[in-house]
């Protein structure tokens, strides 16, 4: 296992810089993923880390050494691809043994580890039949056991989920977690699906247009997210965000809503001050029916039944929002709302700059 720092990396692909200057620690077995949109810079940055990319500027250290100069070999990093990147003539066993082959172990020695990350990989009945004859998944776990048998220094893992369907994606998550949990290697994964990253690390980096929004935990980027980006990003369905203006009332100050309704600001937002233009945000989650929250009313436009949960939008302001409801909800299209949320528990956001207040 190994520590891998990142600083001051910079990428350029001709005279478009793609990568600006990103500084990460991530800390010797350490589990962090990088997500965001398509075009963000996540896999640019994987591929620098592995040495399949030349960086344009700045250092990569792997276990507090240097490694910008050296080959992907010379990294000692394990890469997994989104197409496994399997040998199709090779059968599992010779797939996960070929990498120790050329580094000139023993072929005893070669089988003794091979078979010992097959039983891991629940793989041990399958190590004579070739890719083609494995399901997705389970040319995955081949792809998985081929870069756990070198023992490297990290793992990397360029979206190697995105390839199967929704039912196998959830399993394999829990697959990769329970195994970094059993090898406790250094590991950075990258993946587009923010609840793949939020279920599956330690720790969460967010990249946009070629720079870190935020890093942290995935709870604290749920609940103190730092800026606009961040706040619709992370959650299914995204954190309704609505323009409002800062008013005094009786009570003290108020987020007020198009239309008039208010949002109380309560005293965990001390910075707030009177007149401010903000964007208040309230996540689908945190409505309620009834309760005793702040009542927030509009006409439904949309009704999903999902069974466990069902998903309303209606307008708020002059907005569109969503609620998520547990249980059934006994509301039709047109007809009138009323939520309820935690004041404690809505989030607002500088509405010219984009940061959170």
């Amino acid at each position: 296992m190994a520590s891998v720092e990142i600083t001051g990396l910079k990428k350029n692909f001709g005279a478009v810089e793609v990568i600006h200057g990103v500084d990460l620690q991530i800390e010797d077995g350490e589990f962090v993923a990088l997500v965001g949109p398509s075009g963000c810079g996540k896999s640019t940055l994987l591929r620098i880390i592995s040495g399949l990319e030349p960086a344009s500027g700045g250092e990569i250290r792997i276990d507090g050494t240097v490694v910008n100069h050296l080959n992907p070999r010379e990294r000692n990093i394990a890469m997994v691809f989104q197409n496994y990147a399997l040998y199709p003539h090779m059968s599992v066993a010779k797939n996960m043994g070929f990498n120790l082959k050329l580094s000139g172990m023993k072929r005893g020695e070669i089988d003794e580890k091979v078979k010992e990350v097959a039983g891991l990989l629940e793989l041990d009945k399958l190590l004579d039949r070739k890719p083609g004859q494995l399901s997705g998944g389970q040319r995955q776990r081949v792809a998985m056991g081929r870069a756990i048998v070198r023992d490297p220094a990290a793992f990397l893992f360029d979206e190697p989920l995105s390839n199967l369907d929704a039912k196998l994606r959830v399993q394999m998550r829990s697959e990769i977690k329970t195994l970094h949990q059993r090898v406790k290697t250094t590991s950075i994964y990258v993946t587009h699906d923010q609840i793949e990253a939020m279920t599956l690390a330690d720790r969460v980096v967010i990249l946009n247009g070629g720079s870190i929004e935020q890093a942290g935990r995935p709870i604290d980027l749920y609940e103190k997210p730092d800026n606009l980006f961040v706040a619709a990003f992370i959650g299914t369905p995204s954190m309704n965000l609505i323009d409002a203006s800062i008013v005094k009332t009786d009570t003290g100050l108020a987020a007020e809503l198009s239309g008039g309704q208010m949002v109380p600001v309560t005293s965990n937002h001390p910075h707030i001050r009177e007149h401010e233009e903000v964007i208040v945000g309230m996540r689908p989650e945190h409505f309620a029916m009834g309760g005793g929250g702040v009542p927030l009313s509009g006409s439904a436009t949309l009704v999903e039944p999902t069974g466990a949960q069902t998903h309303i939008t209606f307008d708020l302001g002059d907005k569109p929002a969503t609620a998520v409801l547990d249980g059934g909800v006994d509301v039709a299209v047109g007809q009138p709302l009323t939520v309820s949320i935690d004041p404690l528990k809505v989030h607002f956001f500088d509405r010219t700059t984009g940061r959170r207040v």
